[in-house]
């Protein structure tokens, strides 16, 4: 891309001022200001957009499509600036207008098109595959809402719509001449012509799926790959089928598939529509992929595969297996066998859950809703399979109502995925084998090759030049730029964990990132926070196996601690939370209730003294993450041990020198393997432990409930509510006792208390806390995504 001097960017800024909001620099606000930049920023990427789509053509190279119901890529100017290279002389002409380049970044919403791990995984494998250099490209929803904005209203969340499309989103571009037909529901059936069956459709509801296109940017090497985002619109003279009463009523209901980040299922209607939303991205982006593959290569349609491999990222997109099955048969003409060789070497599966309630099932009457045709080819999927299994696996006979894609009129997408595809993946070594082991192991028995591990990464650029730059300066000073493009290299540190002087300036960064955070805390929240205490943070989605209710129960006992003992010493500690609960989770919803009630009781009690402080910052989002990653000192991690897939926080947190403190669960044990058991701070039930547990019985919560006068004060203070001014918590305390502490919350508690004594003592020793966080960050270039994407690229892409 081309590059701009400061008096270049400057009078191209002035220009796009001009022209764009007619105002002079001067006369500008920071949201004018920011579009102009946008605007600047675009143009190279359209430009750079369409050589590469040119490179891709005329190189003839395989290309992957990576599809997913979430892309959560935040903010994208501070990342487009990075990686086109203009961000300095952009801050610096910025800096010659006085404004501050965060605040023009800041007028940026995020995009509304995720929530949680799943969608910031995908937006940091979008970057590296882009910055790889490698042919891919991401295919989502454009939801004109996201999940929802979380407030906090007398510590209850309250969800309000996300309205992130309210302004212009810069970085997008319609393209209607590229728009697809999707068609819903109806009626098939078949005649036979020639031996070949002849499918034929009727009444069905036709939506128009409409293409904006984000140019995904790679790092100073002139690759832009896209991102697109299908927007659910109604056809030009459509007219409403008979389902609808009128007009207006049909309008609404196609809207509504691009309308919401997963509508509520806890209703019929709710459910139905994430249906259709998975069936709307799936068709939309095969047929595209077809429509280029026919007009990029001179192949016949059974090569299909050669060119094209489609990770799906979990289960959502599953839909697209029958899909290009049902475009391979009824509009291109070839056998079953035909399209399902094509088909099972085009897919490769992601998995992210092992627990069962998480595993992706539908109703067997609502996917014949959706769609006729598709129930139809997973059926005959699901028979051929289980016959195939009955032929040539005697001894996995008595299995096959347990490896059945189709069961009590029920459709498994998990092993619809696994069936289908090529390759199945977890996201982390520890998730992997329990994969292998326990929740797929008769599938693993039947196809061990298709199993595998990819560790999950981080975009170093966004995560830490992005969010760190302090850091990365220093980082940069000590050891030159090449780790900027092999984030491998950021182990030279190791040579200066020794060095008392680069300690102290590594100590200064993360004290300059935590009084940034600490304005953020007190403009969010009106809460004064210590910038000297420890700044401990658990930020992700609540869910009961995150265990959010273990890190307030220990806030709860400290709190108990002090005021037994006034008097008593303690290293002042800053709790800091952040987390969503999807709303119709009472229980989730419940412990955020609990958190804050909790907090003001030990924020506003005397006796604590500033000791010990409780946050909750709302609405917790990438551009909170990247003002809160690089001031955690200590990295809640504390899952249940072997339910959490890999996490990705805790990579974030460790690249930015935070100390982890968890469960061997996911990526943690990988952290541990490289950082050393000096440099992380391990506790709890080993995985094995708490599957032993969950299989064969033998733990009863209600005994260390009677025995535990700690755990026992703060579950009876659930029901007397003498923690949350007189409310009480009879939801959680029955949770945990007539449920048998189902995460392990009660069996883990002394464990994780004394670990945080441990913490807290290493952290007094500033010299040995700065060394071991120095370790974590020369240590986390291998969660680096680049890292994960050249594995995919490598073992299942066939990129290379």
């Amino acid at each position: 891309m081309k590059t701009f001097t400061k008096e270049e960017f400057r009078e191209l800024l002035e220009k796009k001022v001009r022209d764009k909001r007619t105002k002079t620099l001067e006369e500008t606000t920071d949201k004018d200001l920011f579009y102009a930049i946008a605007s600047i920023i675009k143009d190279s990427i359209n430009e750079a957009s369409i050589e590469t789509k040119q490179r891709y053509i005329n190189n003839k190279k395989r290309q992957v499509s990576y599809l997913s119901m979430e892309f959560l890529i935040g903010r994208l100017i501070e990342s487009n600036l990075i990686n086109t290279g203009f961000k300095k002389v952009c801050d610096e002409v910025l800096a010659d207008l006085g404004r501050k380049p965060r605040d023009v970044y800041g007028e940026e919403q995020d995009a509304g098109l995720g929530n949680g791990g799943l969608g910031r995984l995908a937006a940091c494998f979008l970057d590296s595959i882009a910055s790889l250099g490698y042919a891919g490209h991401g295919f989502g929803i454009r939801y004109r809402y996201g999940l929802f904005e979380q407030r906090i209203v007398s510590g209850s969340q309250i969800e309000l719509p996300d309205n992130w499309l309210r302004e212009v989103y810069p970085w997008e571009t319609r393209k209607i001449d590229e728009a697809i037909e999707v068609k819903f529901g109806g009626e098939a059936d078949f005649t036979v012509e020639d031996n070949h069956y002849q499918f034929h459709y009727r009444d069905q509801e036709v939506v128009l799926a409409v293409p904006y296109d984000v140019g995904i940017v790679g790092y100073e090497n002139d690759v832009v790959n896209t991102l697109r985002l299908w927007s659910a619109e109604v056809p030009e003279n459509a007219v409403s089928p008979e389902q609808y009463k009128n007009q207006l009523e049909y309008m609404q209901s196609v809207e509504k598939i691009s309308g919401f980040l997963y509508p509520d299922d806890s209703t019929e209607e709710g459910r139905f529509l994430r249906l259709k939303q998975q069936y709307f991205l799936v068709s939309s982006t095969i047929q595209t992929l077809i429509r280029r593959f026919k007009s990029q290569y001179d192949m016949p349609i059974e090569q299909f595969h050669e060119k094209n491999v489609i990770q799906i990222n979990d289960t959502h997109p599953t839909f697209g297996i029958p899909e290009l099955m049902r475009i391979l048969m009824d509009e291109e003409g070839l056998s079953w066998e035909e399209a399902w060789s094509i088909t099972s070497h085009t897919f490769a599966y992601t998995n992210h859950t092992i627990m069962q309630e998480a595993l992706e099932k539908w109703p067997v009457e609502m996917v014949k809703r959706v769609s006729p045709r598709i129930y139809m080819i997973i059926h005959e999927i699901n028979e051929r399979f289980c016959k195939q299994v009955f032929d040539e696996h005697e001894e996995l006979r008595d299995r096959i109502s347990e490896l059945a894609v189709i069961s009590d009129d029920v459709i498994h997408m998990s092993k619809l995925a696994i069936v289908g595809s090529y390759s199945v993946n977890g996201v982390a070594a520890l998730h992997s084998d329990i994969i292998k082991d326990y929740t797929f192991h008769d599938f693993y028995r039947l196809t061990p090759e298709k199993f595998n591990n990819k560790t999950n990464g981080i975009t170093h650029r966004r995560w830490l030049m992005g969010a760190n730059p302090g850091l990365t300066d220093l980082i940069t000073d000590a050891i030159g730029d090449h780790w900027i493009k092999s984030p491998v290299e950021l182990n030279q540190l190791l040579r200066y964990q020794n060095d008392n002087g680069f300690l102290d300036r590594l100590a200064e960064v993360k004290l300059q990132n935590k009084k940034i955070l600490q304005d953020v805390i007190y403009k969010k929240t009106g809460i004064e926070v210590n910038e000297h205490s420890i700044f401990d943070v658990q930020v992700k989605r609540l869910h009961e196996y995150k265990r959010q209710l273990l890190n307030i129960f220990h806030v709860i006992h400290l709190y108990n601690e002090i005021k037994r003992n006034p008097k008593l010493k303690m290293v002042p500690q800053t709790f800091i939370f952040g987390a969503k609960a999807a709303p119709s989770y009472h229980l989730a919803k419940e412990i955020i209730r609990l958190i804050h009630l909790v907090g003001d009781l030990v924020n506003e009690d005397k006796d604590v003294a500033g000791r010990i402080k409780v946050v909750f910052l709302e609405n917790y989002n990438v551009t909170l993450a990247e003002y809160i990653m690089p001031a955690a000192e200590i990295s809640e991690q504390i899952s249940t041990a072997s339910m959490e897939a890999s996490g990705t926080g805790n990579m974030k947190m460790m690249m930015n020198g935070a100390v982890t403190l968890g469960t061997m669960d996911g990526a943690n044990v990988e952290i541990a393997e490289l950082v050393g058991k000096e440099n992380i701070l391990i506790f709890g039930l080993s995985s094995e432990e708490v599957i032993s547990y969950q299989n064969e019985g033998g733990y009863q919560a209600n005994d260390i409930y009677q025995t535990d006068d700690r755990l026992k004060s703060i579950l009876d203070g659930l029901k007397d509510g003498r923690y949350a001014k007189g409310e009480t918590f009879s939801d959680i305390y029955y949770r945990i006792l007539t449920n048998n502490d189902p995460y392990f919350i009660l069996k883990d508690f002394t464990s994780y208390l004394e670990t945080h004594i441990k913490a807290v003592t290493l952290y007094e020793n500033k010299q040995t806390w700065n060394k071991m966080s120095l370790v974590n960050i020369a240590q986390s270039g291998k969660f680096s995504s680049d890292r994960t994407i050249n594995e995919y690229a490598t073992d299942i892409w066939k990129l290379i």
